[in-house]
């Protein structure tokens, strides 16, 4: 696999920085997880779960090694810097500030091991007037305008659906992760990577921005491309209560959908673009959508050149036989299920490793291989500093 031989040290929790090392150790790399003595990554509590882990804990853990040290304590400090020596990728989580108290900030780690990756994912970042307020991603969204974004039916904002904060983190650190160790093949260094969930979230709007930065206003949802201003790209509900969507704009899609239905000379409104103007045809297609099940419009519409889709529950989705041939749903031997591997090589591809650790359950063993004693792992153990 592409990453194998890559050793990495996280010592986040929640969502963005497990997501971020869930997809190292899928492509290879070991992963050890560093987790505080008590409850532990509080991932381990969070939702339903079978055999013993949470499903929130199993899909973002999965493959990975629990080591329980007491960051607090010196010793615990000591021994986490000692693995650092060893590792190529470090990852933290907590608000700016507290890895440089607790003693394994970047230029602590650094000054160990100057080849290492360090990552630090934050809400806001690690300077600036917001980096000390504490967030989780439904505050970084809603600072960042997503929230005023995203309304309901009452055209008032609504809770987001997605962590986009959280993901989108992930997967620009993920980016930002692999830029340095390619880097590191030149120079022999590694480098700082600070992270803001506020930061990803800005730069995942450059198809809105339109109205914001040409006209210098917040975008009349309604009216606009993407939330609903043209009828081309739009949810409708059908006659058993249920929805689909039209999600392709481009005019072959209009013509090929409106000369079936013998509509053709609502074209034009589409070829002016979005807005208010469009009613007349949304009009149209809403009550045309209304007179068969969502089951009959599948029907009606395969094999033909639109762009359609039906809203699919999440139970569907992870059902639907295009997501189980593309692997993106897996069962361990146990038969729970995990989300499959999105990233796809032909040479080398990843590999689940469907294990999840209990708490704690590698800390002798990675002591160990990084040259600790059995005597020295006991006094640890001892004296509070592992768990």
């Amino acid at each position: 696999m592409k990453l194998e031989g890559l050793k990495v040290l996280d010592l986040s929790m929640f969502l963005p920085g497990p997501y971020l090392s869930l997809m190292l150790s899928d492509h290879g790399a070991e992963v050890i997880k560093i987790e505080a003595p008590g409850e532990g990554d509080p991932g381990r509590h969070l939702g339903l779960g079978q055999g013993g882990h949470t499903t929130f804990f199993r899909n973002l853990n999965r493959g990975k090694q629990s080591v329980t040290l007491n960051l607090k304590h010196a010793a615990g400090r000591e021994t986490l810097l000692r693995l650092a020596e060893q590792a190529d990728v470090f990852i933290e989580g907590f608000r700016p500030g507290v890895v440089k108290r607790l003693g394994v900030d970047y230029a602590a780690v650094a000054a160990r091991n100057p080849k290492i990756v360090y990552v630090s994912i934050s809400a806001f970042g690690q300077d600036g007037p917001l980096s000390s307020i504490p967030a989780h991603d439904l505050a970084t969204e809603a600072l960042a305008g997503a929230v005023s974004v995203n309304l309901g039916n009452d055209g008032q904002p609504t809770m987001p659906h997605l962590p986009v904060a959280d993901i989108n983190a992930s997967l620009m650190a993920l980016s930002g992760v692999l830029m340095a160790l390619l880097r590191r093949t030149q120079t022999g260094l590694g480098d700082y990577l600070d992270l803001s969930m506020h930061d990803a979230v800005i730069a995942a709007m450059p198809n809105i921005l339109g109205p914001v930065f040409v006209e210098r206003r917040p975008p009349d949802c309604k009216n606009e491309r993407t939330w609903g201003g043209a009828a081309f790209y739009r949810i409708y509900r059908t006659a058993d209560g249920r929805h689909v969507v039209l999600g392709a704009q481009e005019i072959k899609f209009v013509r090929n959908l409106l000369g079936e239905i013998g509509r053709l000379d609502l074209v034009p409104l589409a070829e002016r673009g979005p807005g208010a103007h469009q009613a007349p045809l949304v009009a149209v297609l809403a009550d045309w959508f209304a007179t068969k099940t969502q089951a009959a419009w599948i029907d009606w519409f395969a094999g033909k050149d639109i762009g359609f889709a039906p809203v699919r529950n999440l139970r569907e989705a992870f059902d639907e036989p295009h997501l189980q041939h593309r692997h993106m749903l897996l069962k361990d031997t146990e038969g729970y299920e995990h989300v499959g591997i999105p990233i796809k090589f032909a040479q080398e591809p990843g590999r689940v490793v469907f294990e999840v650790p209990a708490h704690g359950a590698h800390t002798a063993a990675v002591l160990a291989a990084a040259g600790l004693s059995v005597a020295e792992i006991n006094a640890l153990h001892a004296d509070g500093a592992v768990g």
